[in-house]
């Protein structure tokens, strides 16, 4: 199928975005405080954080719906806010799947992903929506109406709906989060497909951390209004830069512990490390529960206190001989039960540590 938009509105290269010391305030409240974050051409990038973060609130800034109080954004080169500027919404060249969808129940599926097509001859409008349905699959379900979808069908369309006008930049406001897990799973891989065909720079906000790991290219987590860290999947969860990222991306054990002539010293043993942290003697080791590898050992130095079946995997509650627990994630095949010592080895690549 030929992907290329028939409307000569705007350039039809996929965009990027860059927010330069950007900032929002309601009321006393520093919504989004000085985040600067520049998004690659074509890339899948994800805004993950707890609720209240900013995340959102960046979201719609980007989209032209909230006005700057300071900084600067632009689209593909081009200024679209300033503080006291705001070019609209739908001069952005920026297409939203929110939340609910926003569907309009009074329309069918194929006025719905017609809607937003402007200055186009009715044979153009029906082949780009027949380009859109066939993208999302839904080419039978051109006469539906949204309330005789399924959940996922609904999603479909609205991401069709965004596309249709050839978007270079597609934002999702927690898209996945109204629906079951089972398919949750399915429709996140197939709308990174579907959003990996159309050629979009794509920005998504959510809470949920494996959504945000499994679909992007880059991450960026968001605490109280500020970017803590950007960087790869990989990176934000093996090397966090900060306790928060280290907290709220994946489980996380931390030990009190001390660096000694280029040893860290900790109840879960000695070893060299190659990061150094200057002027700083007391320092608190994360391990996340993967990196954890357990042997049963009859004089080993921790014991099994409690074990948590999830299939496939087990975690393990260890109590160490200074009272101290760590966690260990497993495969579950051999199954060891509580009470059971053992002797605890630490993946050290992955080994982080912060000042206390």
């Amino acid at each position: 199928m030929n992907m290329h938009c028939l409307l000569p509105i705007r350039d039809l290269h996929p965009g990027y975005v860059t927010l330069s010391g950007i900032q929002k305030k309601f009321g006393a409240i520093d919504a989004v405080h000085n985040v600067d974050l520049n998004i690659a051409r074509g890339e899948f990038f994800s805004l993950l954080g707890p609720s209240g973060c900013g995340k959102t609130t960046t979201l719609r800034l980007l989209a032209g719906l909230e006005d700057l109080d300071g900084g600067e954004i632009k689209i593909d080169g081009q200024t679209v806010a300033l503080a006291g500027k705001n070019v609209p919404p739908e001069k952005r060249g920026v297409g939203i799947v929110f939340q609910d969808y926003a569907l309009f129940p009074h329309l069918s599926v194929f006025a719905n992903v017609a809607f937003g097509l402007y200055g186009m001859g009715k044979a153009d409008i029906k082949l780009r929506v027949e380009q859109m349905l066939d993208l999302v699959g839904l080419q039978s379900s051109a006469q539906k109406y949204p309330h005789e979808l399924s959940g996922g069908q609904r999603q479909r369309v609205a991401l069709a709906r965004t596309l249709a006008p050839c978007p270079s930049v597609v934002l999702l406001d927690e898209p996945f989060s109204n629906l079951d897990a089972e398919l949750r799973d399915a429709l996140r891989q197939e709308t990174k497909e579907i959003l990996r065909a159309s050629g979009s720079t794509v920005i998504l906000v959510t809470h949920d951390q494996e959504e945000a790991l499994s679909l992007s290219d880059r991450v960026g987590v968001m605490n109280a209004g500020r970017l803590e860290q950007v960087g790869t999947p990989y990176d934000i969860y093996h090397q966090p830069a900060t306790r928060f990222v280290a907290n709220f991306v994946g489980k996380a054990d931390f030990f009190p512990a001390v660096l000694q002539e280029g040893l860290v010293v900790a109840a879960i043993g000695s070893f060299a490390v190659e990061q150094q942290l200057a002027g700083v003697r007391e320092i608190d080791l994360m391990v996340r529960p993967d990196d954890v590898v357990l042997a049963p050992e009859n004089e080993g130095t921790g014991t099994i206190v409690a074990v948590k079946f999830l299939g496939g995997d087990a975690i393990y509650q260890v109590m160490l001989s200074d009272q101290t627990t760590l966690h260990s994630q497993r495969m579950s095949a051999n199954l060891l039960p509580v009470g059971t010592q053992v002797e605890v080895k630490i993946n050290l690549p992955h080994v982080v540590y912060f000042p206390r």
